[in-house]
């Protein structure tokens, strides 16, 4: 195979036509269409992945790595003694829940209680940590999250009543267990559905409202670096009568909603690309067509077809590969731009941060890359196995 020759005609080819200008322009909107659908996808992707990875950190706290609950054992003091023993590399930290009803003046808002250690809950919950400080949560004080805050418009060391689901027998009629409990501090998950909903005070007061021994608990949160891994080493321990759920049981339907999501818009943005690739098709058609005589002429002199097929499938490439290279530098200098500077600012009780997130997973990029290849490649075999197919006589002949 004659490469001088290759790449003669290849430099002969990427210089615009001035007698067909319209062969060039369509290879130009070929690379600008590659460059642009390879940007979008590299820029979709790492903010679909960042979006995912904020929620997910989110939830991790919220919602705990792990949690214990009892199945048909209550889960006691001993239980936890053991479990520390046994597995130190986890932290744990017991609790006892309740819904409740808050009221302050004539502003009500409901909840969820939890009863908790405030020491073993700073070490598992670093947003609970965050919000209090040097504090400390003594019994019948709280925390709670913003949005209930927000609600009943709370001031430091307020009182606020409690009403809890549990009854009191008082005669004829039962009446809601109530307690008066003294505002001390309130926190921000970064997301509105716990910061309207949780509220923290000391197992104790729980224990003394809901009549319950100080040594058995609703269950136990645990913090856990491997929980995928961890959640197998509990259940084996507990067995049958304790359950074991994941941050990400509780939470499976959003992220399988997303991971659809994130699938079909790479699919839609790969549809970018492929658009783009038929002008590559086009452009390297309409060269054949005009290059009819010289193509002949080369088969005539002994290029062979192997040759004159790598001619258009290298020239296809070049203008491919070209847009995918930019559509990478783009992509890469679009993503500094969105990550250093706020040029989008989102609500921060929706999203969870008001920060646009990016992280562009190294699967993403690859997939994107070899996707965009693939087409490419393709679009450039057809045209280059029809310049081979040229009756050279009858062109010869005829033109």
């Amino acid at each position: 195979m004659n490469k001088k020759l290759i790449n003669f005609i290849i430099k002969k080819y990427l210089k615009f036509d001035k007698k067909n200008p319209f062969i060039s322009i369509s290879a130009i909107l070929a690379f600008i269409g590659v460059a642009i659908g390879v940007m979008v996808l590299i820029l979709s992707m790492a903010i679909m992945n960042g979006t995912a990875k904020e929620f997910e950190k989110k939830l991790f706290t919220m919602n705990y790595p792990l949690t214990i609950f009892p199945k048909f054992s209550s889960v006691d003091n001993n239980l936890l003694q053991n479990l520390e023993d046994k597995f130190p590399q986890m932290k744990f930290s017991p609790y006892v829940t309740s819904q409740v009803i808050l009221q302050n003046s004539d502003n009500m808002s409901g909840g969820i209680v939890y009863g908790i250690y405030p020491q073993k809950e700073r070490v598992i919950n670093s947003i609970f940590d965050e919000a209090l400080k040097d504090k400390d949560l003594k019994k019948y004080e709280m925390m709670v999250g913003a949005g209930i805050k927000d609600e009943l418009y709370l001031v430091p060391n307020e009182k606020v009543t409690l009403f809890f689901t549990d009854l009191n027998p008082a005669g004829f009629t039962s009446l809601p267990k109530m307690k008066r409990f003294k505002y001390v501090e309130d926190f921000k998950s970064g997301l509105n559905a716990y910061d309207k909903a949780y509220v923290y005070t000391h197992i104790s007061s729980l224990q003394t409202i809901l009549n319950k021994d100080e040594n058995y608990f609703d269950g136990i949160h645990v913090y856990s670096d491997d929980a995928f891994k961890d959640i197998k080493l509990l259940q084996e321990e507990l067995g049958a009568n304790f359950g074991v759920v994941g941050w990400w049981q509780q939470n499976g339907n959003f992220f399988a909603a997303m991971q659809m999501e994130k699938t079909a818009l790479f699919i839609v943005l790969m549809l970018i690309i492929l658009v783009a690739s038929l002008n590559i098709i086009s452009s390297l058609l309409m060269t054949v067509m005009s290059r009819r005589k010289e193509i002949a002429l080369l088969l005539s002199m002994g290029a062979s077809s192997k040759e004159i097929k790598s001619i258009f499938l290298k020239l296809g490439t070049i203008i491919g590969f070209s847009g995918i290279l930019s559509g990478i530098a783009l992509g890469f200098v679009g993503y500094w731009i969105l990550d250093t500077f706020e040029i989008v600012s989102l609500p921060a009780d929706v999203y969870g941060t008001a920060k646009l997130p990016l992280d562009l997973a190294m699967f993403d990029f690859i997939s994107i890359v070899i996707g965009a290849a693939v087409i490419v490649l393709l679009s450039s075999y057809y045209p280059a196995s029809r310049a081979t197919k040229i009756d050279v006589i009858e062109v010869l002949r005829n033109e």
